[in-house]
């Protein structure tokens, strides 16, 4: 997989502190898929499926949630209980991070632990920058130029190259 120098410094430190994370708990999955539920049958579904193709172990809502669980309870052990968190920026998380949803919170969660990468996929860092500018001011990757698969491909790349132990 090769990067151009701006991928590789969005990905890079996101990688180094991940392998620590794999170093101190191996058991952990490579990321978490942050994603609003209105794209959990398109777009999030889509970049959930490219990353499992490519290797990388993700949690993901639509298949980690057991059926009758606490929602809030098991996403916040599949924040706990992985290594980087993606973040799919889409119109429709905007406007859930706008009107404090589910994914506003996993978005706080994630943010305080410095192991999150955006993934804009149909919106600019500038429409990112005036919802959150904490999540903004993240290194990120965009469809805008690539193609959702190749966004996943890389990223999953990464994280794959994380020793398990």
């Amino acid at each position: 997989m090769s990067y151009t120098p701006t991928e590789w410094r969005t990905v890079e430190p996101f990688t180094r502190k991940a392998g620590e994370v794999a170093q101190a708990y191996p058991d952990r999955r490579d990321l978490f898929l942050c994603h609003a539920w209105d794209d959990r049958e398109g777009s999030a579904k889509e970049l959930y499926g490219q990353l499992k193709l490519n290797g990388a172990s993700v949690w993901f809502s639509e298949e980690d949630l057991p059926l009758g669980s606490l929602m809030i309870r098991e996403i916040d052990k599949g924040l706990r209980n992985s290594r980087v968190g993606i973040v799919l920026v889409t119109p429709a998380l905007l406007k859930s991070i706008e009107s404090q949803g589910v994914a506003e919170k996993e978005l706080a969660a994630l943010l305080s632990t410095r192991r999150v990468i955006p993934v804009l996929h149909g919106v600019s860092f500038e429409d990112l920058n005036n919802v959150s500018p904490l999540l903004a001011s993240h290194a990120g990757l965009s469809t805008k130029e690539s193609t959702l698969d190749i966004v996943a491909a890389k990223i999953a790349a990464a994280a794959a190259a994380l020793p398990a132990a």
